[in-house]
Parts: C-alpha cells; sequence; structure tokens
C-alpha cells in the first residue's frame, strides 16, 4: 500500500510539471478518439487509499506466565458502528515548521473538528484522507514539495485510532530570486530591495513570498513611487534538485510629490477642512502611509461611514492629486448615565448631540443632570480638528445647582477651551490646553467661623493651562510606563473689592506588570493653592479628597477639616497616593479581576498638606474587562477613621481609578 501511494504522488508531480513545460504534449497524451464498448466489463474498482484494519484481527500481543508473547483477545467491531477515535500526526517532529504546520493542520482539519464525537467507519476514512491531503499541502506550502502523507486507522479496545503518517522530503530553497525593473528606483533600489525580504538560499515558503511582496509595495508607497506596479510572481519549481527560482517584476515609475485635494460626497467638508486633517501639504514627497492616515482620521471624525482616497497623477506623473469621496455617518446621538457614589448620591445624565451642526465638525451637546445631590443644564460646543489636525475649541456654558456636604452652590459659568487631544487611535506622548473661565456663584459654606455656614456670592475669573505626559501602553487600561500631568489655575476673585491667588495641582502614577495576570499600579497627587487664605476662596474653588477617584474607603470629599457640624470645609494643601494590584483571573477567560488596594490622603487649610497625618483607606474592587474598557467596583473602609466616617464606602464606574 505505501509504494502504491507514492507512485500515486510521482505520476501527479511528472504530469504537474510537463503541464507547465508544454500543456498541449499533456493533452495530446490523453485519449479522446477511442470509442466506449458497452458490452466491456467494468474495470476493477481502485481502493479508497486507506488500509482500514481488519476490525477481527488481534491488535496487541500480551506476555504468557513463561515470559512468551501471545495474542491479546481479537477486537470485533462492526463497520456501521460509530466511535470516537484520538488524531496522531508522524513525521513532523524534529523538522524546524513543525509548531506552524500543526497549528495551521489544527486550524483546518475534519479530523480536528470532529474529535470527541463519535463516527463510523465511512465517516473516518473520508475525514482521514482529506486531511491527509490538507497536510501534504501545507507541506507544500512550506517548501516540502516532495511531501506524502499516507493515513491510517487503528483499532483500539474503545476507540479508533488515525495516523497520518508524514514523509516530508527536502525542503526546497530559493537558487535565484530576482527583481528586474527594480534597478528603475535609482538609489532607492538597494534600500527597496531589502524591503523584499525572501533572499536566495531561503527556504521556498508561499507566506514569506507574499508578505516580502506587500512589504516591496508598501515600501515603494513610503519612497515617494506612488504610481509603482508589483507584477505577478513566478515560481519555477525544479524537483531534481530541490530548488526554486522567482521572478517579481516591479515598474517603479517616477517620484512623486503631493498635489491638490478635490470632495466629494457627504458630509459636506471643504478641501482646505480636508487639508488641515491630512499630515502633508501640496509639493511635500509622497508617501501611501500618509493617504491611508487621511482615510482613517476622516472615518474617526464619526462624521464619516467611509472614505475612498484615491491618488490622481498629473500629466507629467510628477504629482498626484488625492480625490477624497466621502459616506455619511449618522450625525446625532441620544444617550443616557446612571450612576451612584458614596457621599455623591444617585446620579441620572441625559443628553442630545449633533456631532455636525456647524459644518465641518461642529458639535453641539445638549446635557442635563438629576441627581439627589447634583442638578445641571449645559450647553456645548465642540470643533474638532480646528485651525490644525487633533486641536479642539471647546465652549461651554452651564447653569448648576450642587449641595455637598461641604457647600452648596448654585453656579453660572461660561468657559473657552484649546486643547490638543490624545484618543485611542492616534494616542500623544504630550497633550496641553489652555483656556478661560468666567463664573458667578452664590455659595453657602463655612468661611471664618467653623460654627457658623454664610451664603456668599462670588464672580471669578481663571485662566487654566494644563500639561499632561503620557507614557503608557493603553488608554484606557495601562499595564505597563507612567503618566506625569500638571495644572495652573491663576484666578481673580471680586468680592466686595478684588484679590488673586494660583491653584496648582500635580498628578503621577505608573504601572508596571510583575505577570501576565498582575499589574501593579500607583498613584500621586499634590495640590496647593498660593496667594490668598482658604477662608477668602469660595468653597467650590478649594480642594477636597475622598470618594472614588481619590481616597477610596472613605466618602466624597469627608477628608480634611470640617466644622462644628462634622462636614468638610476644604483646604488648600493636598497630598494622596494609592497603590493597588490589578490580578486577571484566567479562570473566567480573562474578563475579570480583582484589585485589593490602599489609598491614603492629608489636606489642610494651610499651603503645604501636612504628611504627619494621613487617613487610610483599604479595600477590594472587582473588574469587568468589556470591549470599550473596564467596569468597575470598588468597595473600601477607612483604616484610621473619624467621627462620623461610614463604615463603607462604594464606588461604580466606568475605566481603571487612574
Amino acid at each position: 500500500m505505501r509504494s502504491r501511494a507514492r507512485v500515486g504522488v510521482v505520476l501527479r508531480l511528472s504530469c504537474a510539471t510537463a503541464m507547465l513545460a508544454s500543456p498541449l504534449a499533456v493533452w495530446a497524451q490523453t485519449p479522446g478518439s477511442a470509442e466506449l464498448d458497452p458490452t466491456a466489463p467494468l474495470d476493477p474498482m481502485p481502493d479508497i487509499g486507506v488500509e482500514w484494519p481488519n476490525m477481527n484481527a488481534p491488535d496487541a500481543t500480551v506476555p504468557a506466565a513463561d515470559g512468551a508473547e501471545t495474542p491479546a483477545p481479537a477486537v470485533t467491531i462492526d463497520a456501521a458502528e460509530e466511535r470516537r477515535y484520538s488524531v496522531i500526526i508522524e513525521g513532523l517532529q524534529g523538522i524546524e515548521d513543525e509548531p506552524v504546520l500543526a497549528k495551521s493542520f489544527d486550524e483546518q482539519s475534519a479530523l480536528r473538528e470532529g474529535r470527541g464525537e463519535a463516527a463510523n467507519a465511512a465517516q473516518i476514512d473520508r475525514r482521514s484522507r482529506a486531511d491527509g491531503e490538507l497536510l501534504e499541502e501545507l507541506l507544500r506550502s512550506r517548501g516540502y514539495y516532495d511531501a506524502v502523507v499516507e493515513p491510517r486507522i487503528e483499532p483500539m479496545q474503545q476507540t479508533l485510532q488515525v495516523v497520518l503518517a508524514a514523509e516530508p522530503g527536502r525542503q526546497y530553497r530559493f537558487q535565484s530570486v530576482e527583481l528586474p525593473g527594480l534597478e528603475a528606483a535609482g538609489s532607492e533600489a538597494a534600500a527597496l530591495r531589502k524591503a523584499f525580504a525572501v533572499q536566495t538560499g531561503d527556504p521556498v515558503i508561499a507566506q514569506n513570498v507574499i508578505d516580502a511582496g506587500t512589504a516591496l509595495q508598501v515600501a515603494l508607497g513610503e519612497e515617494g513611487f506612488a504610481l509603482a506596479e508589483v507584477g505577478e510572481q513566478q515560481v519555477e519549481v525544479d524537483h531534481q534538485t530541490h530548488t526554486a527560482s522567482l521572478i517579481l517584476p516591479v515598474q517603479p515609475g517616477p517620484v512623486a510629490h503631493f498635489g491638490q485635494i478635490s470632495v466629494s460626497g457627504n458630509p459636506p467638508f471643504s478641501p482646505k477642512h480636508i487639508q488641515i486633517i491630512a499630515r502633508f501639504d501640496p509639493g511635500d514627497p509622497f508617501k501611501r502611509s500618509k493617504v491611508n492616515d487621511l482615510r482613517r482620521a476622516l472615518i474617526a471624525t464619526g462624521l464619516v461611514a467611509s472614505a475612498e482616497v484615491r491618488v490622481v497623477p498629473s500629466p507629467d506623473r510628477q504629482t498626484v492629486n488625492v480625490d477624497v469621496h466621502l459616506e455619511p455617518a449618522p450625525t446625532r446621538t441620544v444617550a443616557g448615565e446612571l450612576g451612584y457614589g458614596t457621599g455623591e448620591g444617585v446620579r441620572a445624565e441625559a443628553s442630545w448631540q449633533h456631532r455636525n451642526f456647524v459644518n465641518p465638525e461642529g458639535a453641539l451637546t445638549l446635557r442635563g443632570v438629576a441627581g439627589t445631590n447634583e442638578q445641571l443644564v449645559s450647553a456645548e460646543f465642540r470643533r474638532s480638528n480646528f485651525m490644525r489636525r487633533d486641536q479642539v475649541l471647546d465652549l461651554l456654558a452651564v447653569a448648576s445647582n450642587v449641595d455637598r456636604d461641604a457647600y452648596r452652590a448654585k453656579t453660572l459659568q461660561l468657559s473657552a477651551l484649546i486643547e490638543r487631544q490624545s484618543n485611542i487611535i492616534w494616542r500623544k506622548k504630550w497633550t496641553w490646553s489652555y483656556g478661560a473661565d468666567l463664573i458667578a456663584t452664590d455659595e453657602r459654606g463655612i468661611f471664618e467661623d467653623l460654627g457658623n455656614k454664610e451664603t456668599r456670592t462670588f464672580l471669578i475669573a481663571a485662566a487654566p493651562v494644563s500639561l499632561r505626559y503620557d507614557g503608557s501602553n493603553d488608554l484606557l487600561d495601562p499595564t505597563t510606563g507612567f503618566r506625569l500631568g500638571g495644572r495652573i489655575s491663576p484666578e481673580i476673585s471680586a468680592r466686595g473689592g478684588k484679590f488673586t491667588y494660583g491653584r496648582i495641582q500635580i498628578d503621577a502614577s505608573a504601572y508596571h506588570p510583575v505577570s501576565d495576570s498582575v499589574v501593579v499600579a500607583g498613584r500621586v497627587r499634590l495640590g496647593t493653592i498660593v496667594g490668598a487664605k482658604s477662608s477668602d476662596i469660595a468653597p467650590s474653588r478649594r480642594f477636597y479628597s475622598g470618594g472614588g477617584g481619590s481616597v477610596r474607603g472613605y466618602g466624597y470629599q469627608q477628608l480634611g477639616p470640617r466644622d462644628d457640624f462634622g462636614d468638610p470645609i476644604g483646604g488648600r494643601g493636598l497630598a494622596e497616593f494609592a497603590l493597588e494590584a490589578r490580578v486577571r483571573l484566567k479562570a473566567f477567560g480573562g474578563n475579570f479581576g480583582i484589585v485589593p488596594f490602599l489609598d491614603g490622603g492629608t489636606l489642610t487649610s494651610d499651603v503645604t498638606p501636612d504628611f504627619r497625618k494621613w487617613q487610610l483607606g483599604a479595600g477590594i474592587g472587582v473588574r469587568y474587562y468589556s470591549s470599550f474598557g473596564p467596569i468597575r467596583v470598588d468597595v473600601g473602609t477607612p483604616l484610621n477613621p473619624r467621627s462620623g466616617d461610614a463604615p463603607v464606602a462604594v464606588v461604580v464606574s466606568l475605566g481603571q481609578a487612574f
């Protein structure tokens, strides 16, 4: 049986070679003119190509009492009986490609797909022959063109064992690799040749040739050859020398530069706005990656469902214009949110947004909040890609009523902000913002007398500036790296005169993986207010500590100085830290995790915090790692509570604590 299978393979390869050399010669050998005799007997039926086991023959021997071996009892199996089976591949051990072949085979195997389920003789036979052909094809794709795979089936006591016996043979290698026409690229030809990674002497692996061709096409586009053409690859295999030759014709064409941008379709972005989004200007050297980046950036606006960006050559082929055709995406969104936090109470939020209320990319958002401790209405206008790529103009008008333990405030606020933003697609190491706030607020809280709550009106003008560095590896769930940010807000407060002060805050966090499933994370926050006494500053502009984004285990804003009623009054000198271990549970597929944490904070009415007096909180959190970021539930308790502190604080939120 082994010799019959081998002869079949040799004949097939010989015919294939003959067809490549002279298809007409093979066709001439095919009889087509003989007449059929209907009375002639049929030829013998060919076998199925697999040695089906003798079900009544002994399949093993057992030692006798005197040490001699005697046949084991026969295993009798009905051919129609369904039995489970196992699969073994022989002959691949020791070859370099074994892991890749085994993985590809497992993904496509008919035997593997049905493993664990009972099947009859015909089904197992059909699957084993199909998998034998599959394994031969996979071996050829890795350069083993003489590979032979013989399936056989061996009976066991309760199951069947399917064996695919492979003889890979020698792995073919390239004796020559030619890229005719590439020399027309001039001085760039050598670098482009390196981009095509297949070299003389390399194994003849189909996927490597495909990948190298793709890399060459990309490299041509990056070197300015906008109109380059890579032809069809030609591979000739020599079965006598176990080698192959590869020819891939290339036509680089001229080096081109970017020309003008034209736009069609919806939304009606102007060419000027598209030029702001593009990372190239007319006259810049052509790079294919910048064309792809423009298409992605247009879709990232949320206003474009699809973007077709075509390169249109000029008559002299030295300049390529960019033609953009846009198909619109839905522009309106209605959203809602429901949350709860200890000290913050229940909070429901609803919003309506039109993302292209003012073309281009001028989004209008109307928002309302109804909660036990907060009521708010706001209108926000946000212009994305304002004057430059990834720069945002934000205009905000807010009317709010906030009732906290620390203060009550009825506030009107107008804000204008320009921000360089980062996002999941194009994350930036450095981001910044600057702007202006005008605030009119009527606030009830503690000022000079800790036993007397007063109501005062403040008119405040602020000019906040922030700078942030993000060296972490993920925007929502970082596992390595660090972040550092600072914010300074010079402010003028008018109340029976005017005075100035400055609010300064620094935040830093770091993330370190200690194993595949455990990440240790830490955070530090420092803040101070200089230029005015705490009692002169509006309660809403002071620092507070405690809560889910601060010191867990304590209620919202509950750390720091208190008045005679036990309510927090805020302060000027702030310091906080947080340590936690983020542990993913492999038992649940990595979708859930637990997070033990230890937080601490200190807040004083002085300019500097008191590092000798820390309020500590500890607890444990649960994480569900969804497709849009981790959802967290943190339960903490104060370790050194003061009178009035709740024994447990709970926070439910989206994203990690820091």
